[in-house]
């Protein structure tokens, strides 16, 4: 005997809440992978803007004697006469890429900072040519290693 009743035939919406759920979490999952991924890349570039700017700093002073002060290394003027090889696109912190150039007196997120001394700890921003120390600092997105901020200092 043929059955008269016709067969639904689909999905519950049990079934489709279930399926909905699961690609919300794997979504969230890729999102959250994606964006640690896209951390340590500008992690990374912090390290190698900061190592590229010091070395340029220790060819500034092994020709001058002297360091650079935080006046110069924020004018466009100043490093394109005297550092030339410096890209200064690594002064730029790439979490905020339409930041001016300019580098901070301490450290802060999405920048760089440049502390510059003189032998005695004290400011020589008024005489520049007696700049005898320095301290980089890029701050993390998060931590590296345990730490917050990658530093770099003046290598003598």
């Amino acid at each position: 005997m043929i059955s008269l009743k016709k067969r639904n035939q689909g999905f519950t919406i049990v079934e489709l809440l279930i399926v909905i759920v699961v690609i919300g979490i794997l979504a969230l999952l890729v999102i959250t992978t994606y964006s640690g991924i896209q951390a340590k890349a500008r992690n990374s570039k912090r390290q190698t803007d900061v190592q590229s700017i010091q070395t340029q700093l220790e060819a500034f002073f092994s020709q001058n004697g002297y360091y650079p002060s935080l006046t110069d290394m924020n004018s466009a003027t100043w490093l394109t006469t005297n550092m030339k090889s410096l890209d200064q696109n690594a002064l730029i912190d790439p979490k905020n890429p339409t930041q001016s150039k300019t580098l901070l007196t301490a450290p802060a997120a999405n920048s760089y900072s440049y502390a510059v001394t003189d032998s005695s700890d004290a400011s020589c921003e008024a005489t520049d040519t007696n700049c005898a120390k320095y301290t980089l600092t890029a701050t993390y997105e998060g931590t590296v290693n345990g730490a917050t901020t990658y530093t770099k200092s003046n290598l003598d």
